[in-house]
């Protein structure tokens, strides 16, 4: 147990069950003063966001997986499937509206916990990947990876918001997601949505991450 608390991951596995009671919390007051259901379904998201920081944690927690070469990729694999999840999130300020039961200011306040602590969890599993990537490949080429993959996760986010495809389809549906994925590509012009979302969404998100970038060095600077 002492080992457990002590561990490099506490801190910010306490910080994110924290936030994640806290969101559960919310959106069950909320089936409490409305007698609706209807944010309950954050909390399934926020389950699918916690996945790609499970995935990462477990190879990090394990220094056997991260050196099987056999067991390693497919977690991988996995990871990249998760991803886009973490950030998803964030679209789910679509379903704002005005509800006379509960303020508006609340359901905004409930939405953005859930989309901030995903956004978190896609964001602390990110830095872990540079981390299980680094002995494999240079430095240099780690933030260039991580800066593709936000990208590939606004492309992943216009796929589920849009497209309405999740992750498992992938094993459900794969020559279907397969056919909408290649027509994207094989005719661009032709989606002019797809690569707008794709674009713009991986912008903000390579801004978020460079800003925590930033702001962990500098932090470690300024208290070391």
């Amino acid at each position: 147990m002492k080992n457990l608390l002590t561990h490099p991951r506490a801190k910010i596995t306490l910080l994110l069950a924290i936030m994640s009671f806290i969101c559960f919390s919310l959106s069950v007051f909320r089936v409490y003063k409305t007698n609706h259901s209807l944010f309950l379904f954050l909390n399934w998201n926020l389950f699918l966001a916690f996945l790609p920081w499970a995935l990462t944690s477990l190879v990090l927690m394990s220094p056997r997986l991260k050196k099987n070469k056999w067991i390693l990729p497919p977690i991988l694999l996995s990871w990249i499937l998760f991803f886009p999840n973490a950030p998803y999130i964030l679209t789910d300020l679509f379903h704002l509206r005005a509800d006379t039961k509960v303020p508006i200011w609340y359901d905004l306040v409930l939405i953005l916990s859930f989309a901030w602590t995903g956004l978190l969890f896609g964001l602390v599993s990110l830095f872990d990947i540079e981390k299980i990537l680094s002995p494999f490949l240079h430095k240099r080429l780690l933030p260039m990876i991580s800066m593709l993959l936000l990208f590939v996760s606004g492309f992943g986010i216009y796929i589920g918001r849009f497209l309405r495809w999740n992750s498992w389809d992938i094993l459900n549906h794969p020559f279907a997601i397969m056919g909408d994925v290649a027509d994207r590509f094989v005719h661009p012009a032709s989606h002019p949505r797809t690569w707008a979302v794709t674009i713009l969404m991986g912008v903000f998100l390579n801004m978020i991450y460079w800003s925590m970038k930033l702001l962990s060095t500098s932090g470690q600077k300024t208290f070391n």
